[in-house]
């Protein structure tokens, strides 16, 4: 359905004001609406249920462009989007893959783009074209998750200062930390290293020589072509960010190229799915439990007959250049 008159003055407008709502009752499939309307650069508005729609019903006391509803499109739904006056509503999609399976998630988002340019008669993505995987992008060739807790900071900051940003990898950290205080701890991190540490407030790729902090108040989620999506979802359970979670993830997706490395904390957060991270051959080491500010976070690793390295900060860095050596000459070999 769409309204040729508002279509027009839809044209008129500048990509990050068009206002887009997203109405699914399936959590993945949000997510992936939520993902590709962002990289069109559009402003999603809300990714909800019809029943937090109900909860929220502030989301559509503005003005709202376009609806997407893959959901029953009940009197309730079509009240709201007749109170938003959109210029179009469109109904019913395909599931959309998951994240990690590049090529068929990128086919469904060129499908998704079509939709759209077909009901609003315009090429609504021709400037912002969908991303697919291109190895020939990534600078990095492994991705090192690290999850620390309390004490992690300085054990952190100690593993940093003695790697080096050259290498062909890339970080990403989960802390369990005071969210009043998350945005010192790039600083905390930076200081007498070359490495670039920064919080995760947007999607984006993983680059070499940096370190993405993962929000404590938003969950994110890795793709084959190397992007950290951020979602409008809060973490779940007790801990956040959730480092079981992440690590569950990451090992999906990137599989051997994958190095977790699990720091100084309280608690067992990260060892929920490390039967399913060996099958992936995904590589997990962890801090020395008697070098650790507090031991039980690392020990819990440890305890799982899983890990496959133990050492202090320095050694934990001296293990990962050396380790990433070996890989290269094993390569390089004919």
């Amino acid at each position: 359905m769409k309204d040729n008159a508002r279509v027009l003055a839809f044209i008129e407008k500048n990509k990050e004001n068009v206002r887009v709502m997203v109405i699914s009752e399936d959590h993945h499939q949000r997510v992936a609406f939520s993902d590709t309307i962002r990289s069109w650069g559009f402003t999603l508005v809300g990714c909800v249920s019809r029943a937090q729609l109900q909860k929220k019903p502030e989301l559509i006391e503005t003005a709202i462009d376009v609806w997407l509803i893959d959901s029953d499109y009940d009197d309730s739904l079509v009240k709201a989007t007749a109170m938003s006056k959109p210029a179009a509503v469109l109904i019913g999609f395909s599931q959309a893959p998951y994240l990690n399976e590049a090529r068929q998630y990128a086919k469904w988002q060129r499908k998704l783009q079509r939709k759209f340019e077909h009901m609003l008669s315009i090429p609504v993505a021709v400037n912002t074209p969908i991303q697919k995987y291109d190895s020939s992008e990534s600078d990095w060739h492994y991705v090192v998750f690290l999850g620390a807790s309390m004490g992690g900071p300085s054990a952190i900051k100690e593993f940093l200062d003695n790697l080096s940003p050259t290498l062909p990898i890339c970080l990403l950290l989960a802390h369990h930390f005071n969210n009043a205080m998350i945005d010192t701890l790039p600083r905390i991190l930076n200081r007498h290293n070359e490495w670039h540490c920064q919080l995760i407030t947007s999607s984006q790729r993983l680059r070499t020589g940096q370190c993405l902090i993962v929000p404590i108040n938003q969950q994110i989620v890795c793709d084959s072509a190397g992007r950290v999506i951020l979602l409008d979802q809060a973490w779940s359970g007790e801990y956040k960010p959730a480092i079981g979670q992440i690590l569950k993830n990451t090992s999906d997706v990137y599989g051997s190229e994958l190095i977790n490395i699990i720091f100084s904390g309280m608690g067992n957060d990260g060892s929920q799915y490390l039967d399913l991270i060996q099958d992936n051959d995904s590589q997990l080491w962890a801090q020395d439990p008697s070098l650790s500010a507090c031991p039980s976070q690392p020990q819990a690793i440890i305890d799982s007959g899983y890990c496959d390295f133990i050492g202090s900060p320095v050694e934990l860095a001296k293990k990962l250049t050396n380790y990433i050596g070996e890989r290269a000459a094993v390569a390089s070999k004919p």
